[in-house]
């Protein structure tokens, strides 16, 4: 099965906020080939971005991250379609398009409004109890 990860998925890991656990469990089962995860290259930015603020060394985890999960950029196309989606977050429209584009299966996030239009949507705690 292929899953989008939202970036907020990976902030709880690395910073151990509240759905730590969850986030953990998830990633095991990637690193296990259980699923198959793919995120939005600007993911891995964000991640640094807001992570570094907060801790020493984001790059190992980064590494990790790179090693075990698919990274995909955006198209003009999918940038255009983003922008049509009567949604202000545009950040969110773009990983969603980006989901659809690669025929991901469920989006994992723990972000309430979430744009996920008619591509199912989990927290991390839902994910690992039907699935984990």
């Amino acid at each position: 099965m292929k899953v989008f990860i939202d970036t907020n998925i990976f902030l709880d890991l690395i910073l151990k906020r509240k759905d730590f656990k969850e986030a953990l469990l998830l990633f095991d089962a990637i690193e296990k080939k259980l699923f198959n995860g793919v995120i939005l290259d600007v993911t891995i930015l964000n991640i640094d971005y807001i992570a570094k603020k907060q801790i020493n060394n984001v790059n190992e985890f980064l590494t990790t991250v790179n090693q075990l999960i698919e990274v995909v950029g955006a198209s003009n196309e999918m940038i255009k379609k983003a922008l049509d989606i009567n949604n202000s977050d545009l950040e969110d429209n773009l990983q969603y398009i980006c989901a659809k584009y690669l025929k991901c299966e469920l989006i994992i996030t723990n972000d309430k409004k979430f744009y996920s239009g008619d591509i199912t949507k989990f927290t991390s705690k839902e994910f690992v109890s039907k699935y984990l």
